[in-house]
């Protein structure tokens, strides 16, 4: 290389250091890395002001999937004029890489149709590919660089419905090469895996239909398992196989399983529409798989929220009280605290370090310490002036926001 090409190219290196900083952890799927809802403090702003300031805006459309980011890119899934679009967008400026559509008709269920037409499931970004459940359960790998659709399926052929009654909400995992998705619809559906490269079907297991809730892994006794609540159970399959390990009947009015289970220690701890928050041991003994029950909390409970962890404590958002955020203890159940009640319907709930991150349905982030003591609001903040059912996405010079049609940087600086 001659040195003013060197020099050249120095100088190209050094200018894109700070963008390439801003975005250094990725945030690839639903709840993050770990599908917890948990980052570390380095992916979070080192503090937050009194104020916040938009960077940019765009229109994006409609739905409550929420907005990951992977390779340097924030990725959405929207529905716009009847069609459900991936995106790919710049996020030092908002612009839009590339934007790909397929037409997705849906009409909402009617006691529902306040939530529009979706899509609801969250964009997972794996080994280079996007992959986006839309609405009515056409499942798509795209290629991140360039839109284009590497497979698609439409499970219309297999199954009498393709959706759960108020649409497909569950977010896919990836693991080990493998894609998995709860398809199909009430009384009759599969969890499957397809191979993550071709789409080719690998295994399936059929002994419930979908709910609306997103699967995650874990390694309990030993043995790699795919956990999540199905329409009535909370079940648990071999990850590699599909191979059903262990199940517990679990039901909520009008089929609404809902939250993404969450561990701590060897701990499943779940929830629903007014059955209070759980925590089950599963164990194997020569190959043979039970459950216990150690602790129930019925003073609060999850109805569209998941809860996260911080330490020994669990926080997150019950839907008893018209909306109240909560802490209990993660050992025992024991409840720490409630909030003052009326929060609203729902809110999204992360944690990172020493703060909660929370977003109300009503366009309002509040950053609170994550204190067994009390609810301690630090920040308010108003981010958006429709509401605000997806995720934010949290960078480490601010913080995304998703709304009813837009997609917004509120930066820290």
């Amino acid at each position: 290389m001659t040195p003013w090409l060197y020099k050249w190219w120095a100088v190209c290196l050094l200018t894109l250091l700070p963008a390439v900083a801003a975005w250094s952890e990725d945030w690839p799927q639903w709840r993050g890395p770990h599908r917890d809802g948990s980052l570390s403090s380095a992916a979070a702003p080192a503090a937050w002001p009194e104020r916040l300031k938009l960077k940019w805006k765009l229109t994006v459309g409609e739905g409550h999937a929420s907005p990951i980011l992977a390779g340097g890119r924030i990725f959405i899934f929207t529905r716009q004029q009847g069609k459900e679009t991936a995106s790919s967008i710049d996020p030092t400026t908002g612009r839009i890489v590339w934007q790909q559509s397929y037409a997705a008709p849906y009409t909402m269920n009617p006691a529902a149709s306040w939530h529009g037409e979706g899509p609801k499931s969250t964009p997972l970004f794996s080994e280079g590919k996007l992959y986006t459940f839309g609405i009515s359960g056409i499942l798509t790998c795209w290629d991140t660089a360039t839109g284009a659709v590497k497979w698609r399926k439409n499970f219309s052929k297999q199954y009498r419905a393709t959706w759960p009654l108020f649409g497909i909400a569950m977010s896919p995992v990836a693991d080990r090469g493998l894609l998995i998705a709860h398809v199909g619809g009430p009384d009759d559906g599969a969890l499957t895996a397809f191979d993550a490269q071709t789409g080719q079907e690998k295994w399936r297991w059929t002994g419930d239909g979908p709910a609306y809730a997103s699967p995650i892994i874990a390694d309990l006794s030993g043995v790699r398992q795919l956990v999540t609540e199905t329409q009535q159970n909370l079940v648990s399959v071999a990850a590699a196989t599909g191979q059903l390990l262990w199940k517990i009947p679990f039901t909520t009015d009008y089929i609404q399983n809902i939250p993404t289970p969450l561990l701590y220690r060897d701990l499943v701890i779940f929830s629903g529409l007014a059955n209070g928050i759980f925590a089950i041991r599963a164990t194997a003994k020569d190959g043979k798989w039970s459950t216990e029950s150690v602790w129930r909390n019925d003073g609060v409970a999850l109805y569209m929220s998941s809860p996260v962890l911080s330490g020994d404590l669990i926080f997150g958002f019950s839907h008893y009280k018209k909306g109240a955020f909560f802490c209990i203890d993660a050992r025992t159940g024991a409840t720490q605290w409630t909030s003052l009640p009326r929060q609203g319907e729902n809110a999204a709930v992360l944690v990172s370090g020493g703060n909660l991150i929370l977003l109300r349905d009503e366009g309002e982030l509040i950053i609170a310490k994550a204190s067994a003591k009390a609810f301690e609001p630090l920040r308010h903040y108003t981010v958006a002036d429709s509401p605000t059912w997806a995720h934010p996405l949290v960078l480490t010079n601010g913080v995304v926001i998703k709304d009813k049609t837009t997609l917004a940087l509120w930066g820290v600086e």
